[in-house]
């Protein structure tokens, strides 16, 4: 199975970049617009609307337009894991709902001296079958600007705040 891995250093202590991570407006900060993301609803794992950190259970409904072209892409998300300690923290989620075949994006975070280490891992499958799977490692051409960005951006929000 295709994975795609990217990793930067943040000039900012574990406690912000984790929080950060944890909330839903953290997504969306991290989201280019020309991806046309909307999040139309956020459910914790007890049921609460818009809960204030997504746990374990937490699903997100999106849909995103890139670049505004063609129908609405639905995409549900779950928090499958999250742990933290003093020195690592992790999430995982996985589309249960949407264009993948499979998708699953660990989040990791480790305390580095005054800065965070931020891993991010991606299993995929693309749809399409033999097609689909021959295609797959190609699929990081696409990935690479969008977490290009998010890493980007998580530094310059991060950053600016210390």
């Amino acid at each position: 199975m295709p994975t795609y891995h990217r990793r930067t250093r943040v000039a900012a202590p574990l406690e912000s970049v984790w929080d950060f991570h944890s909330r839903i407006t953290g997504l969306e900060a991290l989201t280019p617009g020309w991806m046309g993301l909307s999040v139309e609803r956020v459910r914790g794992a007890d049921g609460e609307e818009n809960p204030d950190v997504l746990d374990v259970g937490s699903r997100v409904e999106m849909s995103l337009r890139p670049f505004g072209v063609g129908p609405k892409q639905s995409w549900v998300s779950r928090i499958v894991e999250r742990e933290r300690n003093a020195e690592r923290a992790v999430f995982r989620d996985d589309m249960v709902g949407g264009p993948f075949r499979r998708w699953v994006h660990t989040h990791e975070f480790a305390a580095d001296g005054d800065g965070t280490i931020v891993d991010d891992t991606v299993e995929y499958e693309l749809p399409g079958g033999d097609v689909g799977a021959a295609l797959g490692p190609f699929a990081r051409v696409g990935f690479e600007p969008m977490f290009r960005y998010r890493h980007r951006r998580t530094k310059e929000l991060l950053e600016d705040a210390v």
